[in-house]
């Protein structure tokens, strides 16, 4: 199994029109081969003290796959190059980890 954290920061402003878009691609790509988890994610502001500060304008989605084929597939399927196109104005950064369990 591996995990993805996709960092994505949009421009100010354009979270929610993000978030709105994920949220009707998420069904879709749970219901790919190899998905385990996927979801988006915003920080919240807590009094826990190593906490980094919160982030308005960053969707992470955490993702889990049975292996990185199901990702490669995941990444080219057709409803994620739409997706990709549909957010691209709200969308200034995308930083994605690809990890492995350490033990």
């Amino acid at each position: 199994m591996i995990h993805v954290l996709a960092e994505i920061r949009t421009r100010p402003g354009e979270r929610d029109n993000f978030i709105d878009d994920l949220r009707s691609l998420e069904p879709e790509v749970r219901a790919e081969r190899g998905c385990i988890e996927y979801g988006g994610a915003i920080d919240v502001a807590t009094s826990i003290a190593v906490q980094a500060p919160s982030r308005e304008n960053v969707v992470m989605v955490i993702e889990k796959w049975d292996d990185e084929a199901a990702l490669a597939a995941h990444l080219d399927a057709p409803h994620m190059h739409a997706h990709r196109a549909r957010v691209k104005p709200f969308v200034e950064e995308v930083i994605i980890h690809v990890l492995r369990n350490s033990s």
